[in-house]
């Protein structure tokens, strides 16, 4: 006879590292808006679009994975880069209705990065893991 796994109950802990899905709406937009504005100027329909190729090209290689004491940033399967919660001085995201831009400020940096992860994921765990300090 098979065995079958209980299904998680809601009061189990979410798992130690989650990876958020990329979101490819913020780059399409920006390449899409690229063609109209081209007809009014084309250098600068050109770099919108360009820079939509750009954030395409980062939500398909980059990869956000939340720990539980950090917040690491992979490319290709390799980790480039790691922050530790406990060097998080605040954190924001930006146009929380449409959102585009995620600010985090650590003791010696700040970071602003394009959403182009999933943004209700985004906000979830960083309420969970990293608590805002205003």
């Amino acid at each position: 006879m098979p065995s079958v796994s209980p299904t998680p109950s809601p009061t189990e802990p979410s798992p130690t590292v989650v990876e958020l899905r990329p979101s490819y709406n913020i780059p399409l937009v920006l390449v899409v808006a690229g063609i109209p504005i081209g007809f009014l100027n084309l250098w600068v329909g050109a770099g919108v679009a360009l820079f939509g190729l750009f954030l395409l090209f980062q939500a398909a290689t980059l990869r956000l994975q939340f720990t539980a004491t950090d917040l690491d940033v992979y490319r290709s399967g390799d980790r480039i880069r790691r922050f530790p919660y406990s060097e998080w001085q605040n954190w924001r995201i930006f146009w929380t209705r449409v959102p585009i831009l995620f600010y985090f400020k650590e003791i010696n940096s700040i970071h602003f990065l394009p959403i182009i992860f999933d943004p209700r994921t985004l906000q979830q765990l960083l309420e969970a893991r990293c608590p805002r300090r205003d």
